[in-house]
């Protein structure tokens, strides 16, 4: 049977859910963000974190983060309008949570990938195509300069055509899907892109081989977006280095990116 205490504590338990129903229903739209890594995980995660926080109370939609112990299901993935992939790497989905979230894009819902997004999931074709284009290497953190590509998009309205920044520049492997849109390049010319780490891949005869970049010359992108698979896609590769997600030309840039998931607006036509 059971006790005056544990009815009221359900009771209680029920009435915390409407409120937190209620209180989703009057937001503009909701977002789950994924923060899990299988490999390398980055210290900008935290930051990232209240960052994303920060934008859902200034811009009024719902957040709720992932934690790693629990299952991305249909029916929990139902709650939300876009996901977000903050710093993700490796692999973090099982079969049925791939098949849950790929039921979800087709649904007419979007994703945000952030950083190292790109460096998630190689093995998972559909999600390859979903990001666009997959990371290959990186140089050290330096300064470059960004070109914006296109301003008819939510968060680039304001900003300049050229933008001196700094960050950790991902050279991506080619296109994994045709559509693409590109919004920001970063100019090889203002940095050095080659690089070489030794040992890094294993090659067919079974032996250690350097992976090298040498970035990807007169053309090298940084984000894009597109429409896939009946929903919508936005990636930045921007969003390394922690003090980042403190300024404003990136806050722009990534609330842009989520509204544009979420919503499907913003890009006048």
């Amino acid at each position: 049977m059971f006790s005056k205490k544990n009815l009221k504590a359900g009771w209680l338990t029920v009435v915390l859910l409407i409120l937190a129903i209620q209180a989703n229903a009057q937001k503009q739209f909701n977002v789950l963000l994924i923060t899990e890594t299988d490999g390398w995980h980055h210290e900008s995660i935290e930051d990232g974190i209240d960052a994303v926080e920060d934008l859902a109370a200034r811009h009024n939609f719902g957040l709720e983060r992932q934690q790693e112990a629990q299952k991305i299901t249909a029916e929990r993935l139902n709650a939300f309008d876009a996901v977000i992939f903050l710093n993700t790497t490796a692999d973090i989905f099982d079969e049925q949570e791939q098949e849950a979230f790929e039921n979800f894009i087709e649904a007419g819902n979007g994703y945000v990938g952030v950083h190292a997004a790109s460096d998630t999931e190689y093995d998972w074709e559909w999600y390859t195509k979903l990001v666009g284009r997959m990371f290959h290497i990186h140089p050290v953190q330096q300064t470059a300069r960004l070109d914006i590509l296109e301003h008819n998009f939510p968060g680039l309205e304001h900003f300049p055509e050229k933008l001196l920044w700094t960050d950790e520049w991902y050279e991506f492997g080619e296109e994994k899907t045709s559509g693409l849109n590109y919004l920001v390049a970063v100019d090889e010319n203002s940095y050095d892109p080659e690089v070489t780490w030794k040992n890094r891949d294993k090659a067919e005869n079974g032996q250690m081989q350097d992976r090298v970049g040498k970035g990807m010359g007169d053309f090298h992108p940084i984000s894009w977006y597109h429409e896939y698979d009946g929903g919508r896609a936005f990636y930045t590769a921007l969003g390394h280095i922690p003090e980042i997600y403190k300024n404003q030309w990136f806050l722009d840039h990534l609330y842009g990116g989520i509204y544009y998931a979420a919503t499907g607006k913003g890009i006048e036509e």
